[in-house]
């Protein structure tokens, strides 16, 4: 069974909240990169972007990150299937706002921070979620959320985009009726 609870209109409103928020707590985008990582973190990056550009006039820089090397569970899944990487700038003394679908364990963002790490030292990294569903297993916590959704450990989120999958939405399945990404 599969539950929506998001549409593309209360998507892209969330991605315009969240790229106001980006400038209100930057000043501005100055020495500001946004990473996203794959894969469904890469287009919302270029989503913010491109909104912050819609409002500063300014295009931001957007890199894609592969975390596959830095996972902690290596072992249990296998090789990885690597991606692309690609940090677009200089990231020393910047903010970098890493960008993903939907926050978790919060295992893959300590991974993604682990791997930025190898790119440089920036003067802070910050994270961009369109979805946080809580059950995390480190003390992380996402400092821009477009969408707040409880969940039990037996519901699979996925956030399904135009880029990838065709369409834009949110929603919300059981783990016996998985028939794409799981987060």
């Amino acid at each position: 069974m599969e539950k929506r609870i998001q549409n593309p209109v209360q998507i892209e409103r969330a991605l315009t909240r969240i790229s106001h928020e980006i400038l209100e707590r930057n000043g501005g985008v100055a020495n500001l990169v946004l990473v996203g990582m794959h894969s469904r973190g890469v287009p919302l990056a270029h989503r913010i972007s491109s909104a912050i550009e819609r409002f500063e006039g300014v295009k931001v820089p957007v890199g894609k990150l592969d975390i596959g090397m830095y996972r902690d569970d290596i072992s249990e899944k296998g090789s990885p299937v690597m991606k692309p990487t690609d940090i677009p700038s200089d990231i020393n003394d910047k903010t970098v706002v890493i960008i993903d679908d939907v926050l978790y364990t919060g295992r893959s963002i300590r991974a993604a921070m682990d791997a930025i790490s190898d790119f440089g030292r920036p003067s802070q990294m910050q994270l961009g979620v369109l979805v946080d569903r809580g059950h995390r297993e480190l003390p992380i916590r996402a400092d821009y959320v477009g969408k707040n959704v409880p969940t039990s450990r037996e519901e699979d989120v996925q956030v399904r985009l135009q880029e990838i999958d065709g369409e834009d939405a949110i929603v919300i399945t059981s783990n016996s009726d998985n028939t794409g990404d799981v987060i």
